[in-house]
């Protein structure tokens, strides 16, 4: 209490001079009275900090660790994976390459042989057209000698009447173009 009256005591000196003395604050007279406040509002601060604040700041700064933590390694897992994921792509994608290059080797040669058998099918017939050609082509020459023959053999005859008075038999005139048919 002695302190709360020295300092109404040095209030009441003040008014009576009519003198300001400044920012309270800056008050001498006052100073044991700040710094007995200022300490307990010092030790207050810690307390609430140590007990209460800065184990809930620890708690998000783990959590946000682990979280980081835990989310870099399910980003390396997840990366690990797209790599597999690409190795067994590039894997069948090979796979269905070659797999399509045999279906094509196949392919041809089962085209080629098909190719083959319809060509030695069209030889066989053009073959046998070319031999069906042959005899009708030399039917044709037969019948034709036969009728140059006969030709010759008339013309002959008509020639032979028209030139000699002599009347010339058939067989005369038929072995003469025989015989100049032949060569």
């Amino acid at each position: 209490m002695a302190e709360t009256s020295d300092k109404v005591e040095g209030a009441a000196k003040i008014a009576e001079k009519g003198d300001s003395v400044g920012m309270p604050q800056l008050d001498f007279t006052t100073f044991p009275n700040q710094i007995f406040w200022l300490v307990v509002t010092l030790i207050v601060i810690y307390f609430i900090l140590t007990r209460i604040a800065l184990p809930r700041i620890g708690a998000v700064l783990a959590e946000r660790r682990g979280t980081i933590t835990n989310d870099i390694a399910r980003a390396e897992e997840l990366k690990q994976a797209a790599v597999d994921a690409e190795e067994a792509y590039n894997k069948a994608l090979a796979d269905a390459r070659a797999e399509a290059q045999a279906i094509i080797a196949e392919a041809r040669a089962e085209i080629q042989k098909e190719l083959d058998a319809a060509t030695a099918k069209a030889d066989a017939e053009i073959a046998a057209k070319a031999a069906e050609s042959e005899k009708a082509i030399a039917a044709i020459r037969a019948s034709a000698m036969d009728s140059v023959t006969e030709v010759a053999k008339e013309t002959a005859a008509a020639l032979a009447d028209a030139v000699s008075p002599a009347k010339i038999d058939a067989k005369t005139i038929n072995a003469a173009v025989t015989a100049r048919l032949k060569g």
